[in-house]
């Protein structure tokens, strides 16, 4: 029996390329369409997308199981008519880790060096020579230790940092001190110079990055949030910043995406704005993973990728 693939992105543009990407990729018994060429919902056995709208995928009975083209799924979760009885697919692998820890590595270190105050030096022709301690004197916490962040953890461990991670349960990570649960969150904020999230946005960690946890911190810490917006209390930013509690944000994410031009973020002089590329996933690599996923998924094979929506992650 033909197994029917279609694909939803808010962009219409992009949604050619990734149904002939994706049909080239599968075998012949996969069909690949736009949702927009669905004339029986009945048929379709996955949905392939990224920030349907609400009800969507309630109107597609016969799901076996959809496919987050990305690591998170709160786009999804945020669906009230969301089936809560669909697997989800989440769309990781090897290409995804590396581009995070290249994105966390580059802004820690961006923001250990003052990198931003030797580019504003530059621009008005000022010799500024800074000097900071070296990475073994600082103490870089990270929250979430899944796949991406773990990897992340990693690297901040290998460059000389004093790492710490805290996640919902406790993990041993080579190199990393770990903490988990509410029972030691101060205890792995305590004190530390650069707070990292790349935490899953659930119930339990929305607005977790709030002027009590700034206040946990280091004087003068720096914070790196390239998980969701929805992790920080925007308002309680500029506050702590203007405090002198904070001396950098490097945000990725927001609350409301694109960055609303008028957003005071983006002129704000402690504040580094990135438009959500920290692990962006590329056409021909997001293609190449949710094909082996769909064949192993339809195979009956175990997928590191699966996860339900009851969980959030």
């Amino acid at each position: 029996m033909p197994i029917t693939c279609a694909v939803y992105l808010p962009k219409d543009d992009k949604i050619t390329g990734w149904v002939e990407k994706l049909s080239a990729a599968l075998p012949e018994d996969f069909t690949v369409l736009p949702m927009s060429a669905v004339t029986d919902p009945a048929t379709v056995d996955y949905a392939i997308v990224w920030m349907p709208p609400a009800g969507m995928l309630a109107g597609l009975p016969n799901l076996k199981a959809i496919v987050s083209i990305a690591a998170g799924i709160d786009h999804l979760l945020a669906d009230p008519q969301l089936p809560q009885d669909v697997p989800i697919i989440r769309t990781i692998g090897n290409d995804l880790t590396q581009r995070m820890r290249e994105f966390i590595a580059l802004h820690v270190l961006r923001m250990h060096r003052e990198q931003r105050r030797m580019d504003t030096a530059q621009i008005e022709r000022r010799w500024d020579p800074v000097t900071v301690p070296p990475a073994n004197y600082r103490k870089v916490g990270l929250m979430g230790l899944g796949n991406l962040g773990k990897a992340a953890a990693q690297t901040l461990a290998m460059l000389g940092y004093q790492t710490r991670g805290w996640s919902n349960s406790m993990k041993e990570i080579e190199g990393v001190t770990c903490y988990a649960g509410a029972e030691g969150f101060d205890a792995f904020l305590d004190g530390l110079d650069t707070l990292v999230c790349l935490l899953p946005l659930t119930e339990a960690t929305t607005g977790l990055l709030n002027a009590t946890t700034f206040a946990k911190l280091a004087p003068g810490a720096q914070l790196l949030n390239a998980a969701r917006g929805g992790h920080m209390v925007e308002d309680d930013l500029i506050p702590a910043l203007e405090s002198g509690q904070l001396s950098h944000a490097t945000l990725d994410v927001f609350a409301v995406e694109p960055l609303p031009a008028d957003h005071p973020f983006w002129s704000h002089p402690q504040i580094t704005v990135t438009p959500h590329i920290a692990s962006m996933i590329d056409q021909a690599t997001g293609v190449s993973i949710i094909a082996a996923n769909l064949q192993a998924f339809e195979a009956g094979e175990a997928l590191d990728a699966l996860c339900t929506p009851g969980k959030g992650y």
